[in-house]
């Protein structure tokens, strides 16, 4: 499978994209919305970042309480039933007396919930498509997620200028419904695809199990600290140039689309395992210029070129599909998705702390060294050819036996998974 007209003639994944798309528009039109309303009520850097980013600080509870579930809940009724929620919390926003506390709370709980999502929403794709379509179809996700931002910061703009932060809110928890009733209306009833009641502990020791080998850990760790990292970066863009926000998040969201459409449609596989460093470098070096305050239109030519580097989470998710067995395709992606969000919300909590203490350019320019810092300390761990043999690097161990104490397979074992292994690289 190597072209998009291939994707969308696959059954469902007409749907499943349109599900991403109408989330993507509505957490974009929400998150500017809220922040341009904190900002405006309160003047900190660091509660504006906090409120376009804080509630993915949530996403690490999450990870490690609800992770279990993206297996053991049907696909559609996750996919319809997670807006629904995300709707109910955003219309409880636009109240106009609710107090700072309640925002906070609401924002909380839509985090950790969401945390629920990535890994459902890729076990699903993951399930619809081919072994080696999987890396297109996620790069059509991500260009979708540019696409429909650069559209949504824009309207997000135009419409809390026109309207109010209020009542953009709403319209964003109107788009919520929309995709919920996308999933629910579009996609096919299917079982879950691992048996048995979620469990904290058994997200517990799936992290574990994700976490016990040394190849995995370093691209986790390069998936999500210079990702982070650079997420801080592009949460000050408020306070950096309050006016013109709008315009800095929709070149970013431009710069994101056109490298994920490069990687994953033009980057024959031979050079893939050797563009993720580089562009994890590119994510972060242009965002140096920023300690000398410049000018909007270089402030945005360097966002957009930085954003070519967000690729690379392309890349290194190939390779951790690689390194990971069959049968934790869905928790891997999960734990992906969920800390990764959690280290942007992170990332977006040390900016607005930095950029409290000196300004906002000066402290997206630290944070992109730190970057650089990170990228350059996990670099020799990601050298070398994506493996092609499956669970060569997982660690078995009498803590995870092919068997669970009932006697029963453990979910996926022995059951004749396709490789992960081959996924874009055959």
């Amino acid at each position: 499978m190597r072209t998009y007209q291939e994707l969308f003639r696959t059954p469902e994944f007409t749907p499943l994209f349109l599900t991403a798309s109408g989330q993507s528009a509505a957490q974009t039109v929400a998150g500017l919305a809220l922040g341009s309303q904190v900002y405006a009520n309160t003047g900190s850097p660091l509660l504006t970042a906090l409120a376009m980013f804080g509630p993915a600080l949530a996403q690490v509870v999450g990870a490690a309480t609800l992770l279990s579930a993206t297996d053991r809940l049907p696909p559609r009724a996750a996919l319809a039933g997670l807006p629904l929620l995300f709707a109910l919390g955003t219309a409880v926003q636009a109240l106009p007396a609710l107090p700072g506390w309640a925002v906070v709370a609401v924002l909380l709980v839509q985090g950790v919930i969401a945390s629920l999502g990535g890994g459902v929403r890729y076990g699903l794709l993951n399930e619809l498509l081919p072994s080696a379509g999987y890396l297109l179809g996620r790069s059509m996700l991500n260009i979708s997620a540019g696409v429909v931002q650069i559209g949504a910061f824009a309207l997000g703009g135009l419409l809390v200028d026109t309207l109010s932060p209020r009542g953009t809110l709403l319209i964003g928890a109107a788009l919520h419904l929309t995709a919920s009733a996308v999933a629910r209306f579009g996609l096919t009833r299917r079982a879950a695809r691992a048996d048995g009641r979620p469990s904290a502990g058994e997200s517990w020791r799936t992290n574990a199990r994700l976490w016990s080998a040394g190849p995995r850990r370093r691209v986790y760790l390069a998936l999500w600290v210079p990702n982070g990292l650079i997420v801080g970066c592009e949460s000050l863009y408020l306070p950096y140039a309050p006016r013109q926000a709008g315009l800095l998040f929709a070149c970013g969201a431009l710069g994101m689309l056109a490298g994920d459409t490069l990687a994953g449609r033009f980057v024959p596989p031979r050079w893939r395992e050797r563009l993720d460093v580089p562009l994890c470098l590119l994510l972060a070096a242009p965002f140096l210029i920023f300690a000398f305050h410049p000018a909007l239109p270089l402030a945005v030519a360097a966002v957009a070129l930085a954003t070519l580097g967000y690729a690379s989470g392309l890349l290194l998710q190939e390779r951790l599909l690689a390194l990971t067995p069959p049968e934790l395709a869905g928790p891997a992606l999960g734990l992906h998705s969920s800390d990764m969000l959690a280290l942007q919300g992170a990332g977006a909590a040390l900016a607005g702390t930095l950029a409290e203490l000196c300004s906002p350019g000066t402290a997206m320019a630290l944070l992109a060294a730190a970057s650089l810092a990170v990228t350059l300390v996990l670099a020799p761990g990601l050298r070398g050819p994506i493996p092609v043999m499956p669970g060569i690097i997982d660690e078995p161990s009498a803590s995870f036996p092919d068997e669970r104490n009932d006697g029963c397979p453990r979910p996926g074992a022995g059951q004749g998974q396709p490789s992960e292994f081959s996924r874009g690289s055959t």
